[in-house]
């Protein structure tokens, strides 16, 4: 299946000086696969090196960082494998069991002969340490499940009828009848299906959602086996602890994570670098409260104030207890947890099309919304709304003189296309193109 990294390695490899590469991501996001398929089309040699089903590769890096010791070790194990000065292609898998081979890079980088890729999701391995190793020698690629954008091309939709709906936003032209229906349709199953390529692959091969809940709880439980494996004694429980809860609090009206209600005599201080962890192993997306509805974002937030999100909407969706689960697939009915649905897949997009997440919420002036995203001038409010109703901490923001740099908002709906001078709405199967339409308002300027 057609991948955005696809287009990202061609870039990458044709650039005079690149880098080594380091792709990280959660499991099954179809890092191994996508290299795979991009060395093979590119390189005369491919050097496939994975330190999971390989161990005896652990050992490649024990007479030291020089490059032709490293290669004369590999040789030793697999005297098959050929290296090409410039046409050579070495990937290093599952690295997070082997910090040296992270910190082998800076040498791979100053020898120049071969092209290194690395991959994994950086659990285990203490990455703060290894980048003071790699600084300046390396070049990071966060992949994440399938984007909308993907999936549709999974389903055979092509660029022009994904520009078609970016211009459908840009000139502010409603959708028709049928592109709404079958548009919207196909985002609802996205929203069950969610983005890991195997599942969205048996999916697209069965026409249907058989086998497909099944497969996602086995992720949900490979994960669990994953913090197990990668974590020890206090830390560990914590994790798990905190994981298991992320339903819980979804569920709730303003779905804010309180560490004091997971379990007893719980502070936030006892759990610092346990989100962390989660997030950098790819399993969460963390949003933060705004302290000031003003730029900059970075730096203006309440570190002990957050919502967490899946880092998949269909792992969300499989977490839920099983009396939902033959009303989402059958019937597409998502009950008490829509406004979480809607809410985790705006994030999981916003993560995609590289934005950080802030949300804001004020219990004096009653003024609450979802997410915040900028652009070259403006703090932009984006609105998730489960139902048609009033939109007033979204009017409130725009009308009021004190917050200046608010001077529209975006509304994402159960919608067709609609701009009343200040709002922008727009369904909810258009959310992958924000970043396109903003950078077309910004372009407009």
């Amino acid at each position: 299946m057609k991948r955005k990294i696809d287009a990202f390695l061609l870039e990458w490899k044709s650039k005079k000086d690149h880098l080594p590469l380091v792709i990280k991501g959660a499991r099954q996001v179809g890092k191994t696969y996508s290299i795979e398929n991009f060395a093979k089309s590119n390189y005369q040699n491919f050097i496939e090196i994975n330190f999971a089903t390989h161990e005896e590769f652990l050992t490649i890096f024990n007479d030291g960082y020089e490059i032709d010791h490293i290669l004369k070790n590999i040789s030793l194990i697999r005297p098959d494998y050929q290296f090409k000065k410039g046409n050579t292609l070495i990937f290093f898998d599952e690295i997070q069991l082997c910090s040296k081979g992270m910190a082998s890079l800076k040498q791979f980088k100053i020898d120049g002969r071969f092209d290194v890729i690395c991959s994994g999701s950086l659990m285990g391995i203490n990455y703060n340490e290894i980048e003071l190793n790699s600084v300046g020698y390396k070049e990071d690629y966060d992949m994440y499940s399938m984007d909308f954008e993907e999936f549709l091309w999974a389903l055979n939709y092509s660029n022009e009828q994904i520009t078609d709906i970016l211009n459908h936003m840009i000139h502010l032209t409603p959708f028709s009848d049928l592109e709404m229906k079958i548009y919207k349709n196909i985002f609802l199953d996205y929203l069950i299906v969610g983005g890991m390529p195997a599942i969205v692959l048996k999916y697209i091969e069965n026409k249907n959602f058989s086998g497909i809940l099944s497969m996602q709880r086995q992720l949900l439980k490979d994960y669990e086996e994953d913090i197990t494996k990668y974590t020890h004694g206090i830390k560990r429980k914590k994790i798990l602890n905190v994981n298991k809860h992320i339903p819980y609090f979804l569920s709730k009206e303003n779905k804010r994570y309180q560490i004091t209600k997971i379990t007893k005599n719980a502070r936030n201080r006892d759990y610092i670098g346990t989100f962390e962890w989660l997030s950098n192993a790819g399993i969460i997306n963390i949003c933060y409260c705004l302290n000031e509805l003003t730029l900059p974002l970075i730096g203006n937030y309440d570190l002990v104030k957050y919502k967490v999100y899946f880092g998949d909407i269909g792992l969300f969706i499989a977490a839920l207890d099983d009396e939902a689960q033959d009303d989402l697939r059958k019937n597409k009915n998502f009950n008490i947890f829509k406004g979480a649905i809607y809410e985790n897949i705006a994030s999981e997009t916003l993560i995609k099309e590289g934005y950080k997440l802030f949300y804001y919420s004020d219990d004096h002036s009653q003024l609450e919304m979802d997410f915040f995203i900028r652009n070259k001038e403006n703090l932009i409010p984006i609105e998730i709304k489960a139902k048609d109703g009033a939109t007033a901490s979204l009017n409130n923001l725009i009308k009021k003189e004190k917050y200046k740099e608010i001077q529209f908002g975006i509304k994402f709906a159960d919608k067709n296309i609609g701009f009343n001078g200040k709002i922008y709405t727009f369904p909810y199967f258009t959310l992958f193109l924000l970043k396109q339409f903003i950078k077309n308002l910004d372009d407009k300027k």
